[in-house]
C-alpha cells in the first residue's frame, strides 16, 4: 500500500500544538442508547461509515525540518480494533457511574503513533448501553465532531438499505433549531433526508466578512482591542489546572417549552440557552459562597466559518469571539435584557473571521510562540461556550435508540471550563467540563440549569400577573 501523506493546515496544526498535559485537546461526543449494541454490528457500522474518510487512517506526523509542518499520512499498520474499545460500567450501572467513566476518559490522552481518535462502546448503562467517540481537535472542530457522529446514525432501528448519511446535503434551506449568535450559515446536514443540523456554531458566512474591506484594515486594531481586555477575574473558575479532569450533563429540558419562554420574552431560544447558562454559573459561585453581585466573566464563542460546499468537511474551519457574561445580575429576565444586547451586538463584529487568520497565523509559529500568544488571550476569558442544534427525530446507532446526545469541548491555553449545549429530539442539554482541582463538582452547575429554568418560568409569571 502506498504511503499518503497531507500537510496540515495551519489552523488544525495551531490547534495540535495546544495539546498539553492539562488541557487534552480532545473533542468527546456522547450517545445514551436504549439496549445493548452487538459489537460486530457495530464495528461494521465504524468501518463502513468512518473508515471512508482517510484521515480516520492516517496519523499525525511532526516534519523533521524545523519550521515546516506537520502533516497527516496513512498509517501501514492501522488496525480498527486498536480504536475500538468495549467496556461495561460497574454495578449499578447508573449515570454517576458512567459519569466517572467519561471523567476518566476526559483525563486520558490519545495515543499519537496511531490515528488521534477512539470509538468506546459502553455495556450496562442504565439498562442499555453508550457510545464515546474521542477524537483531536487537530482532526476537525465541533461541527465536525457532529458531521461524524451523525455519519454512524439512522433514521431507523433496522433500515433496509446503508442510511444515506450526514455527507448528502439538501437542497432547500433550513431555519437553525436553536437560532444562532450571528448570521447562520446556509446548509443543513441531512441522514436518510430527515435528519437537520444547524447550529450556534454555524452562525457567519465567511463571505460576510471577507468581502468587507474594513476588515483587513481594522484587523489590528480589533486585535489589540481584544488584547486590551483585562485578564478575567479570579474566581472558583481558573486557577492552576491539573490532569483529571471532571464531566457533567443536564436534565434534559423541552425544547418546545424553551421556544415557548423564548417567544414571549421577544428573545432567539439562544439568548435564552445563555441567560440561563449564565445564571447556573453565579448560582455555583453563591453556593460555594464567592462574590458574585457585579461580577463580569468572559465566554469564548466558536464561530462557523465553512462556506456552504465546505459543510461536510472534516478540519477546523472557525473562527472565536468573546462574550461578557453578566454574572452579578440576579434577576433572569433583567439578566436576559444584557444578554440578548450582547449578543445582538456580535452580529456584525469580525472577530471571528480575525481570529481565525490568527490561529492559522499560529500553527505556522514556533510552538513556544504559540503557546504564549494563546495564553495571553486565554486569561481574557474563564470558559469556551459553544452551542449546537442537533438532530430534531430520533435516530438509531446500530440498531439501538439513541436516548440522549451531548458532547464535551476542549479549552485551549489556561482555561479550566468548557460548556456545551446540543439539541436532540426536542429536548436540549448542558454538558459541563472542568478541571477537577478547581471544579469538582461540575454537575452542581448542570443541576443550576434546570433550577434557572424554573426560576426564569416563575419570574415571566410574576411579570404576567402585573408583579
Amino acid at each position: 500500500m502506498s504511503i499518503q501523506k497531507k500537510v496540515m493546515s495551519g489552523v488544525d496544526a495551531a490547534w495540535l500544538h495546544m495539546e498539553d498535559p492539562t488541557n487534552l485537546m480532545m473533542v468527546t461526543g456522547l450517545a445514551i442508547l436504549d439496549q445493548p449494541v452487538d459489537r460486530a454490528r457495530f464495528r461494521r457500522t465504524v468501518e463502513e461509515r468512518l473508515l471512508s474518510m482517510d484521515r480516520f487512517r492516517m496519523k499525525v506526523t511532526e516534519a523533521r525540518r524545523p519550521g515546516a509542518m506537520p502533516y497527516w499520512e496513512s498509517d501501514p499498520n492501522f488496525d480498527l480494533d486498536a480504536h475500538l474499545h468495549y467496556i461495561a460500567l460497574p454495578e449499578p450501572g447508573d449515570k454517576a457511574a458512567l459519569q466517572m467513566l467519561l471523567s476518566d476518559l476526559a483525563s486520558t490522552p490519545v495515543d499519537f503513533s496511531k490515528s488521534p481518535w477512539q470509538a468506546h462502546l459502553v455495556d450496562n448503562v442504565m439498562g442499555g448501553s453508550a457510545m464515546v467517540l474521542r477524537f483531536h481537535h487537530c482532526m476537525g472542530d465541533g461541527t465536525a465532531m457532529n458531521y461524524v457522529m451523525y455519519r454512524l446514525m439512522d433514521t431507523e432501528r433496522n433500515p433496509e438499505a446503508p442510511a444515506q448519511d450526514a455527507a448528502h446535503p439538501r437542497n432547500r434551506e433550513e431555519t437553525s433549531l436553536v437560532g444562532s449568535v450571528l448570521k447562520p450559515v446556509k446548509g443543513v446536514f441531512s441522514l436518510s433526508r430527515t435528519l437537520l443540523y444547524e447550529g450556534v456554531e454555524s452562525v457567519l458566512h465567511p463571505t460576510h466578512f471577507l468581502q468587507r474591506a474594513e476588515v483587513a484594515a481594522d484587523s489590528t486594531a480589533i486585535v489589540a482591542r481584544m488584547l486590551a481586555f483585562p485578564p478575567d477575574p479570579d474566581t472558583p473558575f481558573k486557577g492552576k489546572l491539573g490532569v483529571q479532569k471532571r464531566v457533567a450533563w443536564s436534565a434534559p429540558l423541552d425544547l418546545a417549552d424553551v421556544k415557548l419562554a423564548a417567544g414571549l420574552c421577544g428573545v432567539k431560544i439562544n439568548d435564552i440557552l445563555v441567560d440561563l447558562t449564565t445564571g447556573a454559573l453565579r448560582r455555583y459561585l453563591l453556593e460555594h459562597e464567592a462574590p458574585a453581585d457585579g461580577l463580569e466573566i468572559r465566554a469564548v464563542l466558536p464561530v462557523d466559518l465553512r462556506a456552504p460546499d465546505k459543510a461536510f468537511e472534516l478540519g477546523n474551519d472557525f473562527g472565536l469571539v468573546f462574550l461578557s457574561l453578566p454574572i452579578g445580575t440576579a434577576d433572569p429576565l433583567e439578566r436576559l435584557v444584557t444578554v440578548r444586547a450582547r449578543m445582538n451586538a456580535l452580529k456584525e463584529s469580525p472577530e471571528a473571521v480575525i481570529f481565525f487568520s490568527l490561529l492559522n497565523l499560529f500553527g505556522h509559529t514556533p510552538q513556544a510562540v504559540e503557546e504564549q500568544v494563546v495564553n495571553l488571550f486565554a486569561s481574557r476569558a474563564t470558559t469556551v461556550f459553544t452551542n449546537v442544534a442537533g438532530p430534531r427525530q430520533t435516530l438509531y446507532l446500530a440498531g439501538s435508540r439513541i436516548e440522549r446526545m451531548t458532547f464535551w469541548v476542549p479549552q485551549s491555553g489556561r482555561l479550566g471550563m468548557g460548556i456545551s449545549i446540543l439539541s436532540y429530539d426536542g429536548e436540549v442539554m448542558l454538558g459541563v467540563i472542568t478541571d477537577a482541582g478547581l471544579v469538582p463538582d461540575p454537575e452542581a452547575i448542570t443541576t443550576a440549569f434546570t433550577a434557572e429554568f424554573a426560576a426564569l418560568l416563575r419570574r415571566l409569571q410574576k411579570a404576567v400577573d402585573g408583579g
